[in-house]
């Protein structure tokens, strides 16, 4: 089977699983669920639960069960911050996924409210992998830990500390200069906090040692910031058909972006050097997934 073929058909696994978790459009607020569910059923390559999945089979993880609520709260944390950068407020985008963005179909406000239901949602779903650990009491005790420091990771990626600082900086230098190092520490958070979220908790959930989850720290954290680098490169160079969404968006907004302070060639260069970082340290586990070290030069080298 190809790697193609081997992607879509996690997708479509993943897909099975993050639905298993979404709320029913039922009641007298209804209409907020039906825009959360429009926006996490809109498609996209469920990148975070796959690299979280991937991440513990690496480490030969058993239980999936537990594992299963964090790969979907992932998604919905995800989820809702797309919601919220394509508000007016924020990037004013009108298509994301070649659709409607949620607030244009539903209005601000509903966009707002969904986008925080999701949220809140997304640890709604998280704390049940408590309900999902059996055994005995001692290995009960042993995933329960696991457990509730996956749950501070998810806390602490998700919030001021992770991907919502990364969105400040963004905001606060818009049409501003910014050095590379701070662009690089705003890539880490905005887009690399989750990424490096996923891997990790994958890790936690698989029993990995704390020296291997270390690596795996690593590895995320060039993982996301080459993610991002190749995400400015593609703005520029791509079509709104190939990426869903509108092109030349980061210009038009006046965000600081890799090539806004420095050309394409030179951009594409840094995604080469920290891609390299990542495989270096993916290679000095003891580990192998090859499927997730094929994943991770996909989501570097895509081409939407």
């Amino acid at each position: 089977m190809s790697f193609k073929q081997e992607l879509e058909k996690r997708v479509s696994r993943i897909n099975d699983i993050i639905s298993g978790y979404l709320p029913r459009e039922e009641g007298y607020y209804k209409t907020v669920l039906e825009a959360m569910n429009y926006s996490i059923t809109a498609g996209g390559k469920r990148i975070r639960p796959m690299l979280m999945l991937e991440t513990f089979c690496l480490f030969n993880g058993r239980d999936y069960k537990v594992l299963y609520p964090f790969m979907a709260a992932i998604e919905m944390i995800h989820t809702y911050s797309l919601v919220h950068d394509d508000l007016p407020a924020m990037d004013n985008d009108d298509y994301r996924r070649g659709r409607k963005t949620t607030h244009k179909v539903y209005g601000e406000a509903m966009a707002i409210l969904a986008g925080d239901g999701l949220l809140t949602l997304a640890f709604e779903t998280a704390a049940g992998a408590y309900e999902k650990v059996d055994g005995d009491p001692e290995t009960a005790l042993i995933v329960y830990k696991r457990i509730l420091r996956a749950y501070r990771i998810l806390a602490e990626k998700a919030g001021v500390h992770g991907m919502v600082g990364g969105q400040v900086i963004d905001i606060e230098f818009v049409g501003k200069k910014i050095t590379k190092d701070r662009l690089d520490r705003m890539y880490l958070l905005k887009t690399g906090a989750l990424i490096e979220a996923s891997m990790v908790i994958g890790a936690i959930l698989a029993g990995a040692s704390d020296e291997d989850i270390d690596v795996v720290r690593d590895i995320a954290i060039n993982v996301g910031l080459a993610f991002q680098i190749r995400d400015d490169i593609l703005d520029v160079t791509s079509s709104d058909e190939v990426l869903g969404k509108p092109t030349h968006s980061d210009e038009k907004n006046d965000k600081p972006t890799y090539v806004s302070i420095m050309d394409i060639d030179r951009a594409a260069k840094e995604v080469e050097a920290v891609t390299g970082r990542a495989v270096k340290a993916y290679e000095s586990l003891p580990y192998k997934n090859d499927f997730l070290i094929d994943l991770i030069m996909y989501l570097i080298n895509r081409e939407r």
